[in-house]
């Protein structure tokens, strides 16, 4: 199942498959077939009226505020292997544009995110993220490489849960149809926020995983609600039955995202990176002052975090005081995690309403 430059010559029983606003359901050799009347976006219809058809005629969706729209919804066994994903540049659409996978006819989603976030990018910000698995490239082209094989159904949603209606979605989803493996696990990603987080109180970044597993990766979207560094906080993971204390426990904030000494370089702001598999970016002012904005990313494909009963995962939000002594931070949160499980899977926290997503 897996392709990488050491095996992408070898020959595979597999055929590729790839659906788009141009071929809805991905139908061999009935890709561009789309004409003024059966496009799903108007106005490309027209500014392709001189062409016809087998031309760029339906590439957008248009999705009404309050509506969704099913952009995947085929049978296996096959592995998506690739989505890309672009829309409108109001920035109120990363958080109130919601995209859903579901997994084998189950009716609770295994991936529930505001499409931003789980391209890691939050705050209303398009930002460029490099990393391996997950890609953001100038105006907002968004990528996604984790592989999610499926055995009998695969289905995803884009929900439009905003008072606007989205006027352009453009999306690709490649995909092979191809034997998967027993050993083969499902991806899943889940969205929480956490505005002001209480006192003495860790973050939480993912409980309730009932099955087996590992955790692939921890996208972070951080507010400052306090002047100072503000990083000093320990990641702990707890597997397969830890209580009180973590089997994992981290040292630091920077140093469970890669980087070192509050990402600043002696005497210097701190410094943004976005790595193959570890990033830090500044969104609005500067680490360390209050109200200033941070994005974080961690992916562990080198170095998954495996469970085979139960994973909970937290985050401490600690500061640093003149005195040389930690402070307790009541921070703006939000946070993605991503894990491989088995099905069935215990269903995810319900995503918070809107009014609790929205950035101001």
């Amino acid at each position: 199942m897996e392709i990488n430059l050491s095996n992408v010559c070898r020959q595979r029983d597999a055929e590729s498959r790839s659906l788009s606003p141009e071929n809805y359901r991905g139908k061999k050799g009935k890709g561009g077939m789309a004409t003024a009347e059966t496009t799903y976006h108007a106005g490309s219809a027209s500014a392709a009226r001189d062409l016809g058809q087998g031309w760029k005629v339906s590439p957008f969706l248009s999705i009404p505020a309050g509506g969704t729209a099913t952009i995947m919804d085929n049978h296996g066994p096959g592995v998506i292997r690739h989505m890309w994903m672009a829309l409108d540049r109001r920035p109120t659409f990363l958080r109130d544009v919601i995209l859903r996978v579901y997994w084998e006819g189950d009716e609770t989603p295994s991936v529930e995110c505001p499409i931003g976030d789980f391209f890691c990018n939050a705050w209303g910000s398009q930002q460029n993220i490099t990393a391996v698995p997950i890609n953001v490239n100038a105006a907002g082209g968004m990528n996604c490489y984790l592989p999610m094989p499926f055995r009998r159904h695969a289905r995803i949603t884009i929900e439009n849960d905003g008072p606007n209606d989205l006027p352009i979605f453009a999306y690709t989803i490649n995909y092979t149809l191809e034997p998967v493996p027993d050993d083969a696990l499902y991806l899943h990603a889940q969205w929480r926020r956490t505005n002001p987080l209480a006192y003495l109180t860790p973050y939480t970044i993912l409980d309730g995983v009932q099955g087996s597993g590992h955790y692939v990766g921890t996208f972070m979207a951080w507010q400052q609600n306090s002047a100072g560094w503000w990083g000093e906080g320990e990641i702990k993971m707890y597997i397969d039955g830890d209580d009180a204390y973590p089997t994992i426990c981290g040292t630091g904030t920077e140093d469970y995202f890669g980087g070192a000494w509050g990402f600043a370089p002696v005497d210097a702001p701190a410094k943004d990176y976005s790595a193959p598999y570890l990033g830090f970016q500044q969104v609005r002012g500067v680490s360390g002052a209050p109200g200033a904005r941070m994005t974080l990313y961690r992916f562990h494909v080198p170095d998954p975090v495996f469970f085979k009963e139960d994973l909970r995962v937290t985050m401490q939000a600690l500061g640093w005081r003149s005195e040389h002594r930690y402070l307790p931070l009541q921070d703006d949160i939000s946070s993605v995690a991503y894990w491989y499980q088995t099905l069935p899977h215990a269903p995810l926290a319900p995503l918070p309403a809107r009014n609790l997503r929205e950035v101001v």
